[in-house]
């Protein structure tokens, strides 16, 4: 293992795409420091700890969103583009060739208009969220849509939301793995050691608590080593190539196997269950601040009934896995792969081509979505829970975050490993 780590910075490109990796991250937790606007520390903190919602959103953008700095927003509108696009391909036959039958020319295309998308999401999510923390007198910006500072501050956090996206596109051409996901990776660490200084410090102030702390470290290890088996298991299906006679060779006859993942949606089913939750608070917060009257004691009620953790972590755990078979629908399709492999020549022994192939395939991968599903929605959860447990708040850190962190880390060290095997042969 110290043998790979020390060759990867002996081959100049290797070391070279590294580094840069490095100096995009640096940019952005420099980016991350620069602040919006004048901030009620007080306001802002008792903001995020009664809507702790957005206490998970803080993690994923580093602080950013906490300390009102130009990339407050973070990479969300650049997702939520392309979710976006993602499920329109179910509606627009056109946009579904573009993005499954096109290429990679089609697939460039596709992401084009996902960051085109990204331009008005952005403008639209950090007027509403300035709105909203302006009512609450976190900062002081008039909460009025012809408001120039208001308007003003909109454009800076967009312009800081489109440039994490071109940060994104650099390390994905120029550098390792997935830009868009290196930079949450790098987002989630950042938070890390004021985490653990935190604790730190109330650990020193109640020795009691080590006991809770052991707890949660174990759950820590637990739940990261599970995440790693779950990310990493798939279900392989046998598929068996037809003999074909062609002048005196024969071609084919072998047999290979179909692999299907556990987790075939990853974080998205995460993100859009974060999303869903998101959408009600804001606007129960707006009314119960802009209105007065029944609407707005209505909406304050609402507001503090999504506060409830249990019946948050409940409706967590059940979007997070409607979510995820709703995802796995759009990803894959069992017909088109059915049709594909007819094409070729291929089956699965004990199972005809064409319409049961079909049927084979939804029947297994509704199964072992289902596993996928309830291991996202546990991992969801397990930070609420472990909370509730220890009475400890201080824990930022949530299932979510270490799904994310563990892929990331995965994929880097698979395309390292890559790297290296190519530069051996």
């Amino acid at each position: 293992m110290l043998d790979k780590f020390l060759s990867i910075f002996k081959i100049p490109e290797l070391r070279t795409k590294i580094l840069y990796v490095f100096g995009i991250l640096a940019v952005f937790r420099l980016a991350a420091t620069i602040p919006v606007a004048a901030v009620d520390p007080e306001a802002l903190r008792k903001f995020f700890t009664e809507n702790q919602v957005f206490g998970i959103l803080n993690v994923f953008t580093g602080g950013s969103l906490q300390q009102f700095s130009v990339v407050m927003l973070g990479l969300g509108p650049y997702i939520t583009a392309v979710i976006i696009l993602q499920l329109l391909t179910m509606i627009f036959p056109k946009l579904k060739e573009l993005y499954y039958e096109s290429g990679e020319q089609g697939r460039e295309k596709f992401n084009f208009y996902g960051r085109i998308l990204t331009v008005p999401l952005a403008m639209l999510q950090g007027y509403g969220f300035l709105a909203l923390l302006s009512r609450h007198g976190v900062i002081a910006i008039t909460p009025s849509f012809l408001s120039l500072r208001l308007l003003g501050s909109v454009l800076v956090v967009s312009a800081g939301a489109v440039f994490l996206m071109w940060l994104g596109e650099l390390i994905s051409r120029k550098g390792i793995s997935n830009g868009v996901s290196l930079l949450i990776f790098g987002g989630i660490v950042a938070g890390l050691p004021i985490t653990l200084i935190r604790n730190y410090e109330l650990l020193r102030q109640d020795a009691s608590l080590l006991t809770s702390y052991i707890v949660l470290l174990l759950v820590g290890v637990i739940v990261i080593a599970g995440v790693t088996f779950i990310t990493e298991s798939q279900r392989n299906i046998a598929v068996s190539y037809a003999k074909r006679i062609r002048g005196h060779r024969v071609y084919g006859g072998v047999s290979t196997y179909l692999p299907i993942k556990v987790n075939q949606a990853g974080m998205i089913p995460l993100i859009f269950a974060l999303s869903v939750l998101i959408f009600p608070q804001t606007i129960f917060n707006f009314l119960s601040t802009t209105q007065s009257g029944w609407v707005a004691g209505i909406a304050s009620n609402l507001n503090r009934f999504f506060q409830q953790q249990l019946f948050f972590g409940i409706f967590y755990f059940l979007l997070v896995v409607v979510f995820t078979y709703f995802y796995t629908q759009i990803t894959f399709e069992p017909h088109t792969i059915a049709e594909n492999l007819q094409k070729q020549g291929a089956f699965i022994p004990g199972v005809r081509p064409g319409t049961e192939t079909t049927a084979y395939l939804s029947r297994t991968v509704n199964r072992i979505t289902l596993a996928g599903a309830l291991f996202l929605g546990a991992v969801a959860v397990v930070p609420l829970i472990a909370q509730a447990l220890t009475g400890i708040a201080t824990l930022t850190i949530g299932g979510t975050a270490i799904l994310i962190v563990v892929a990331v880390v995965l994929d880097t060290i698979r395309q390292v490993e890559a790297q290296l095997a190519m530069r051996e042969y």
